[in-house]
């Protein structure tokens, strides 16, 4: 686990994840696994084991362009509302 996790409000305007060639995001597992409490190198071996889940929510009409993505690990989750470019707007 890692000793100091990043304040939300710290994250607003970073670029936390790029779009792919396919118009997938491809996150930061350092970025993302501190939000839950893990170090890159746990979050990616949670992810393979499928202890990490993810659930990808694509904005339409007045939030069309921006992307929310709900990461879940055991008890601790974190939702992240990006712009099209993968920045954060909002974090929690």
């Amino acid at each position: 686990m890692t000793e100091t996790q990043p304040q939300p409000a710290a994250l607003l305007g970073t670029q936390v994840a790029e779009v792919d060639g396919a118009g997938d995001l491809v996150f930061d597992a350092a970025i993302v696994g501190s939000l839950l409490g893990l170090e890159p190198g746990a979050f990616m071996e949670e992810l393979k084991k499928g202890m990490v889940h993810q659930v990808h929510e694509q904005g339409t009409g007045v939030d069309h362009g921006r992307r929310r993505v709900t990461f879940r690990y055991r008890a601790r989750q974190s939702v992240l509302v990006l712009d099209a470019q993968g920045h954060a707007l909002h974090v929690a």
